[in-house]
């Protein structure tokens, strides 16, 4: 088992992302590659889950386009993620949010944090 772990900490490339938790909006610009053309583009939304652990720890965000919910899963260690912006802090109290699936409207936008909290 400790030998499984080792492998798994020598793939993961230390990437220094901001401390984001479900409930914050982020804005994800990752590159896209068209034929010999690469592009930045910008994914803005709610993060509504935080899964796994090491190589293999992803986040999903989750935004409303069109009326219609699109929501996309990034691995940490992508290479492909340029950058992670925090634009608000919500206030939430479970670590998945799926019920935001079915809610539209009012009903379905997150608090924002008062206070900033610092995780270590």
């Amino acid at each position: 088992m400790d030998a499984v772990k080792f492998v798994k900490e020598q793939n993961v490339k230390e990437i220094d992302y901001p401390a984001f938790r479900p409930g914050d909006n982020v804005n994800v610009s990752y590159k896209i590659v068209e034929g010999s053309k690469e592009r930045i583009q910008v994914f803005r939304g709610d993060v509504i889950q935080i899964n796994g652990d090491g190589s293999n720890k992803t986040f999903t965000v989750r935004k409303i386009s069109n009326g219609v919910g699109v929501e996309r899963i990034f691995p940490f260690a992508a290479p492909g993620i340029v950058e992670i912006k925090i634009l608000k802090r919500g206030k939430v109290r479970r670590a998945k949010l799926y019920y935001l699936r079915e809610l539209v409207g009012k009903k379905a936008r997150i608090k924002e944090r008062k206070r900033a909290v610092v995780k270590k």
